[in-house]
């Protein structure tokens, strides 16, 4: 039989929340869009740059790393724009904080993605995006937060 005492200081039960800066980088109206490579999970669906805030990182700085990494350019980090929190059915949960973009520096390198697209926002309902981000994609459309 196991003592209570020993589960002390263990992780408690529940879903592993994950921490995440992903980039609205707009340009003449429209923002860039990337879809999931096949072979990863929640394969072809569309998502915004960035990816997960490491230990020590601010979420500025995850995101400026991550859009290096991803699309090889050196990103202005604007101001965040909106922080979701997103439980997924399959246990998993995601806090993200998305940022505005309107100036960088490099070509944009598609180095992650199936694919990237520069996109009106008024059509951003007409992809598949995970499901974190379909609030997100209304109020854009609807010219809500930019």
């Amino acid at each position: 039989m196991q003592n209570a005492a020993s589960n002390v200081g263990s992780r408690p039960a529940g879903p592993a929340l994950r921490f995440v800066a992903a980039a609205l980088i707009i340009r003449e109206g429209e923002v860039l869009i990337g879809q999931r490579r096949a072979n990863q999970p929640m394969a072809l669906l569309w998502e915004f740059p960035g990816g997960k805030i490491e230990p020590g990182e601010s979420a500025p700085q995850a995101l400026a790393r991550e859009l290096q990494e991803e699309l090889g350019i050196d990103a202005v980090i604007g101001p965040q724009i909106v922080r979701i929190r997103h439980n997924y059915r399959h246990g998993g949960a995601v806090d993200l904080q998305f940022f505005s973009v309107r100036e960088f520096s490099g070509e944009i390198r598609n180095q992650i993605y199936e694919q990237v697209k520069w996109v009106k926002l008024t059509e951003l309902p007409s992809y598949e995006f995970l499901a974190a981000d379909r609030g997100l994609i209304r109020d854009l459309a609807a010219g809500k937060l930019l």
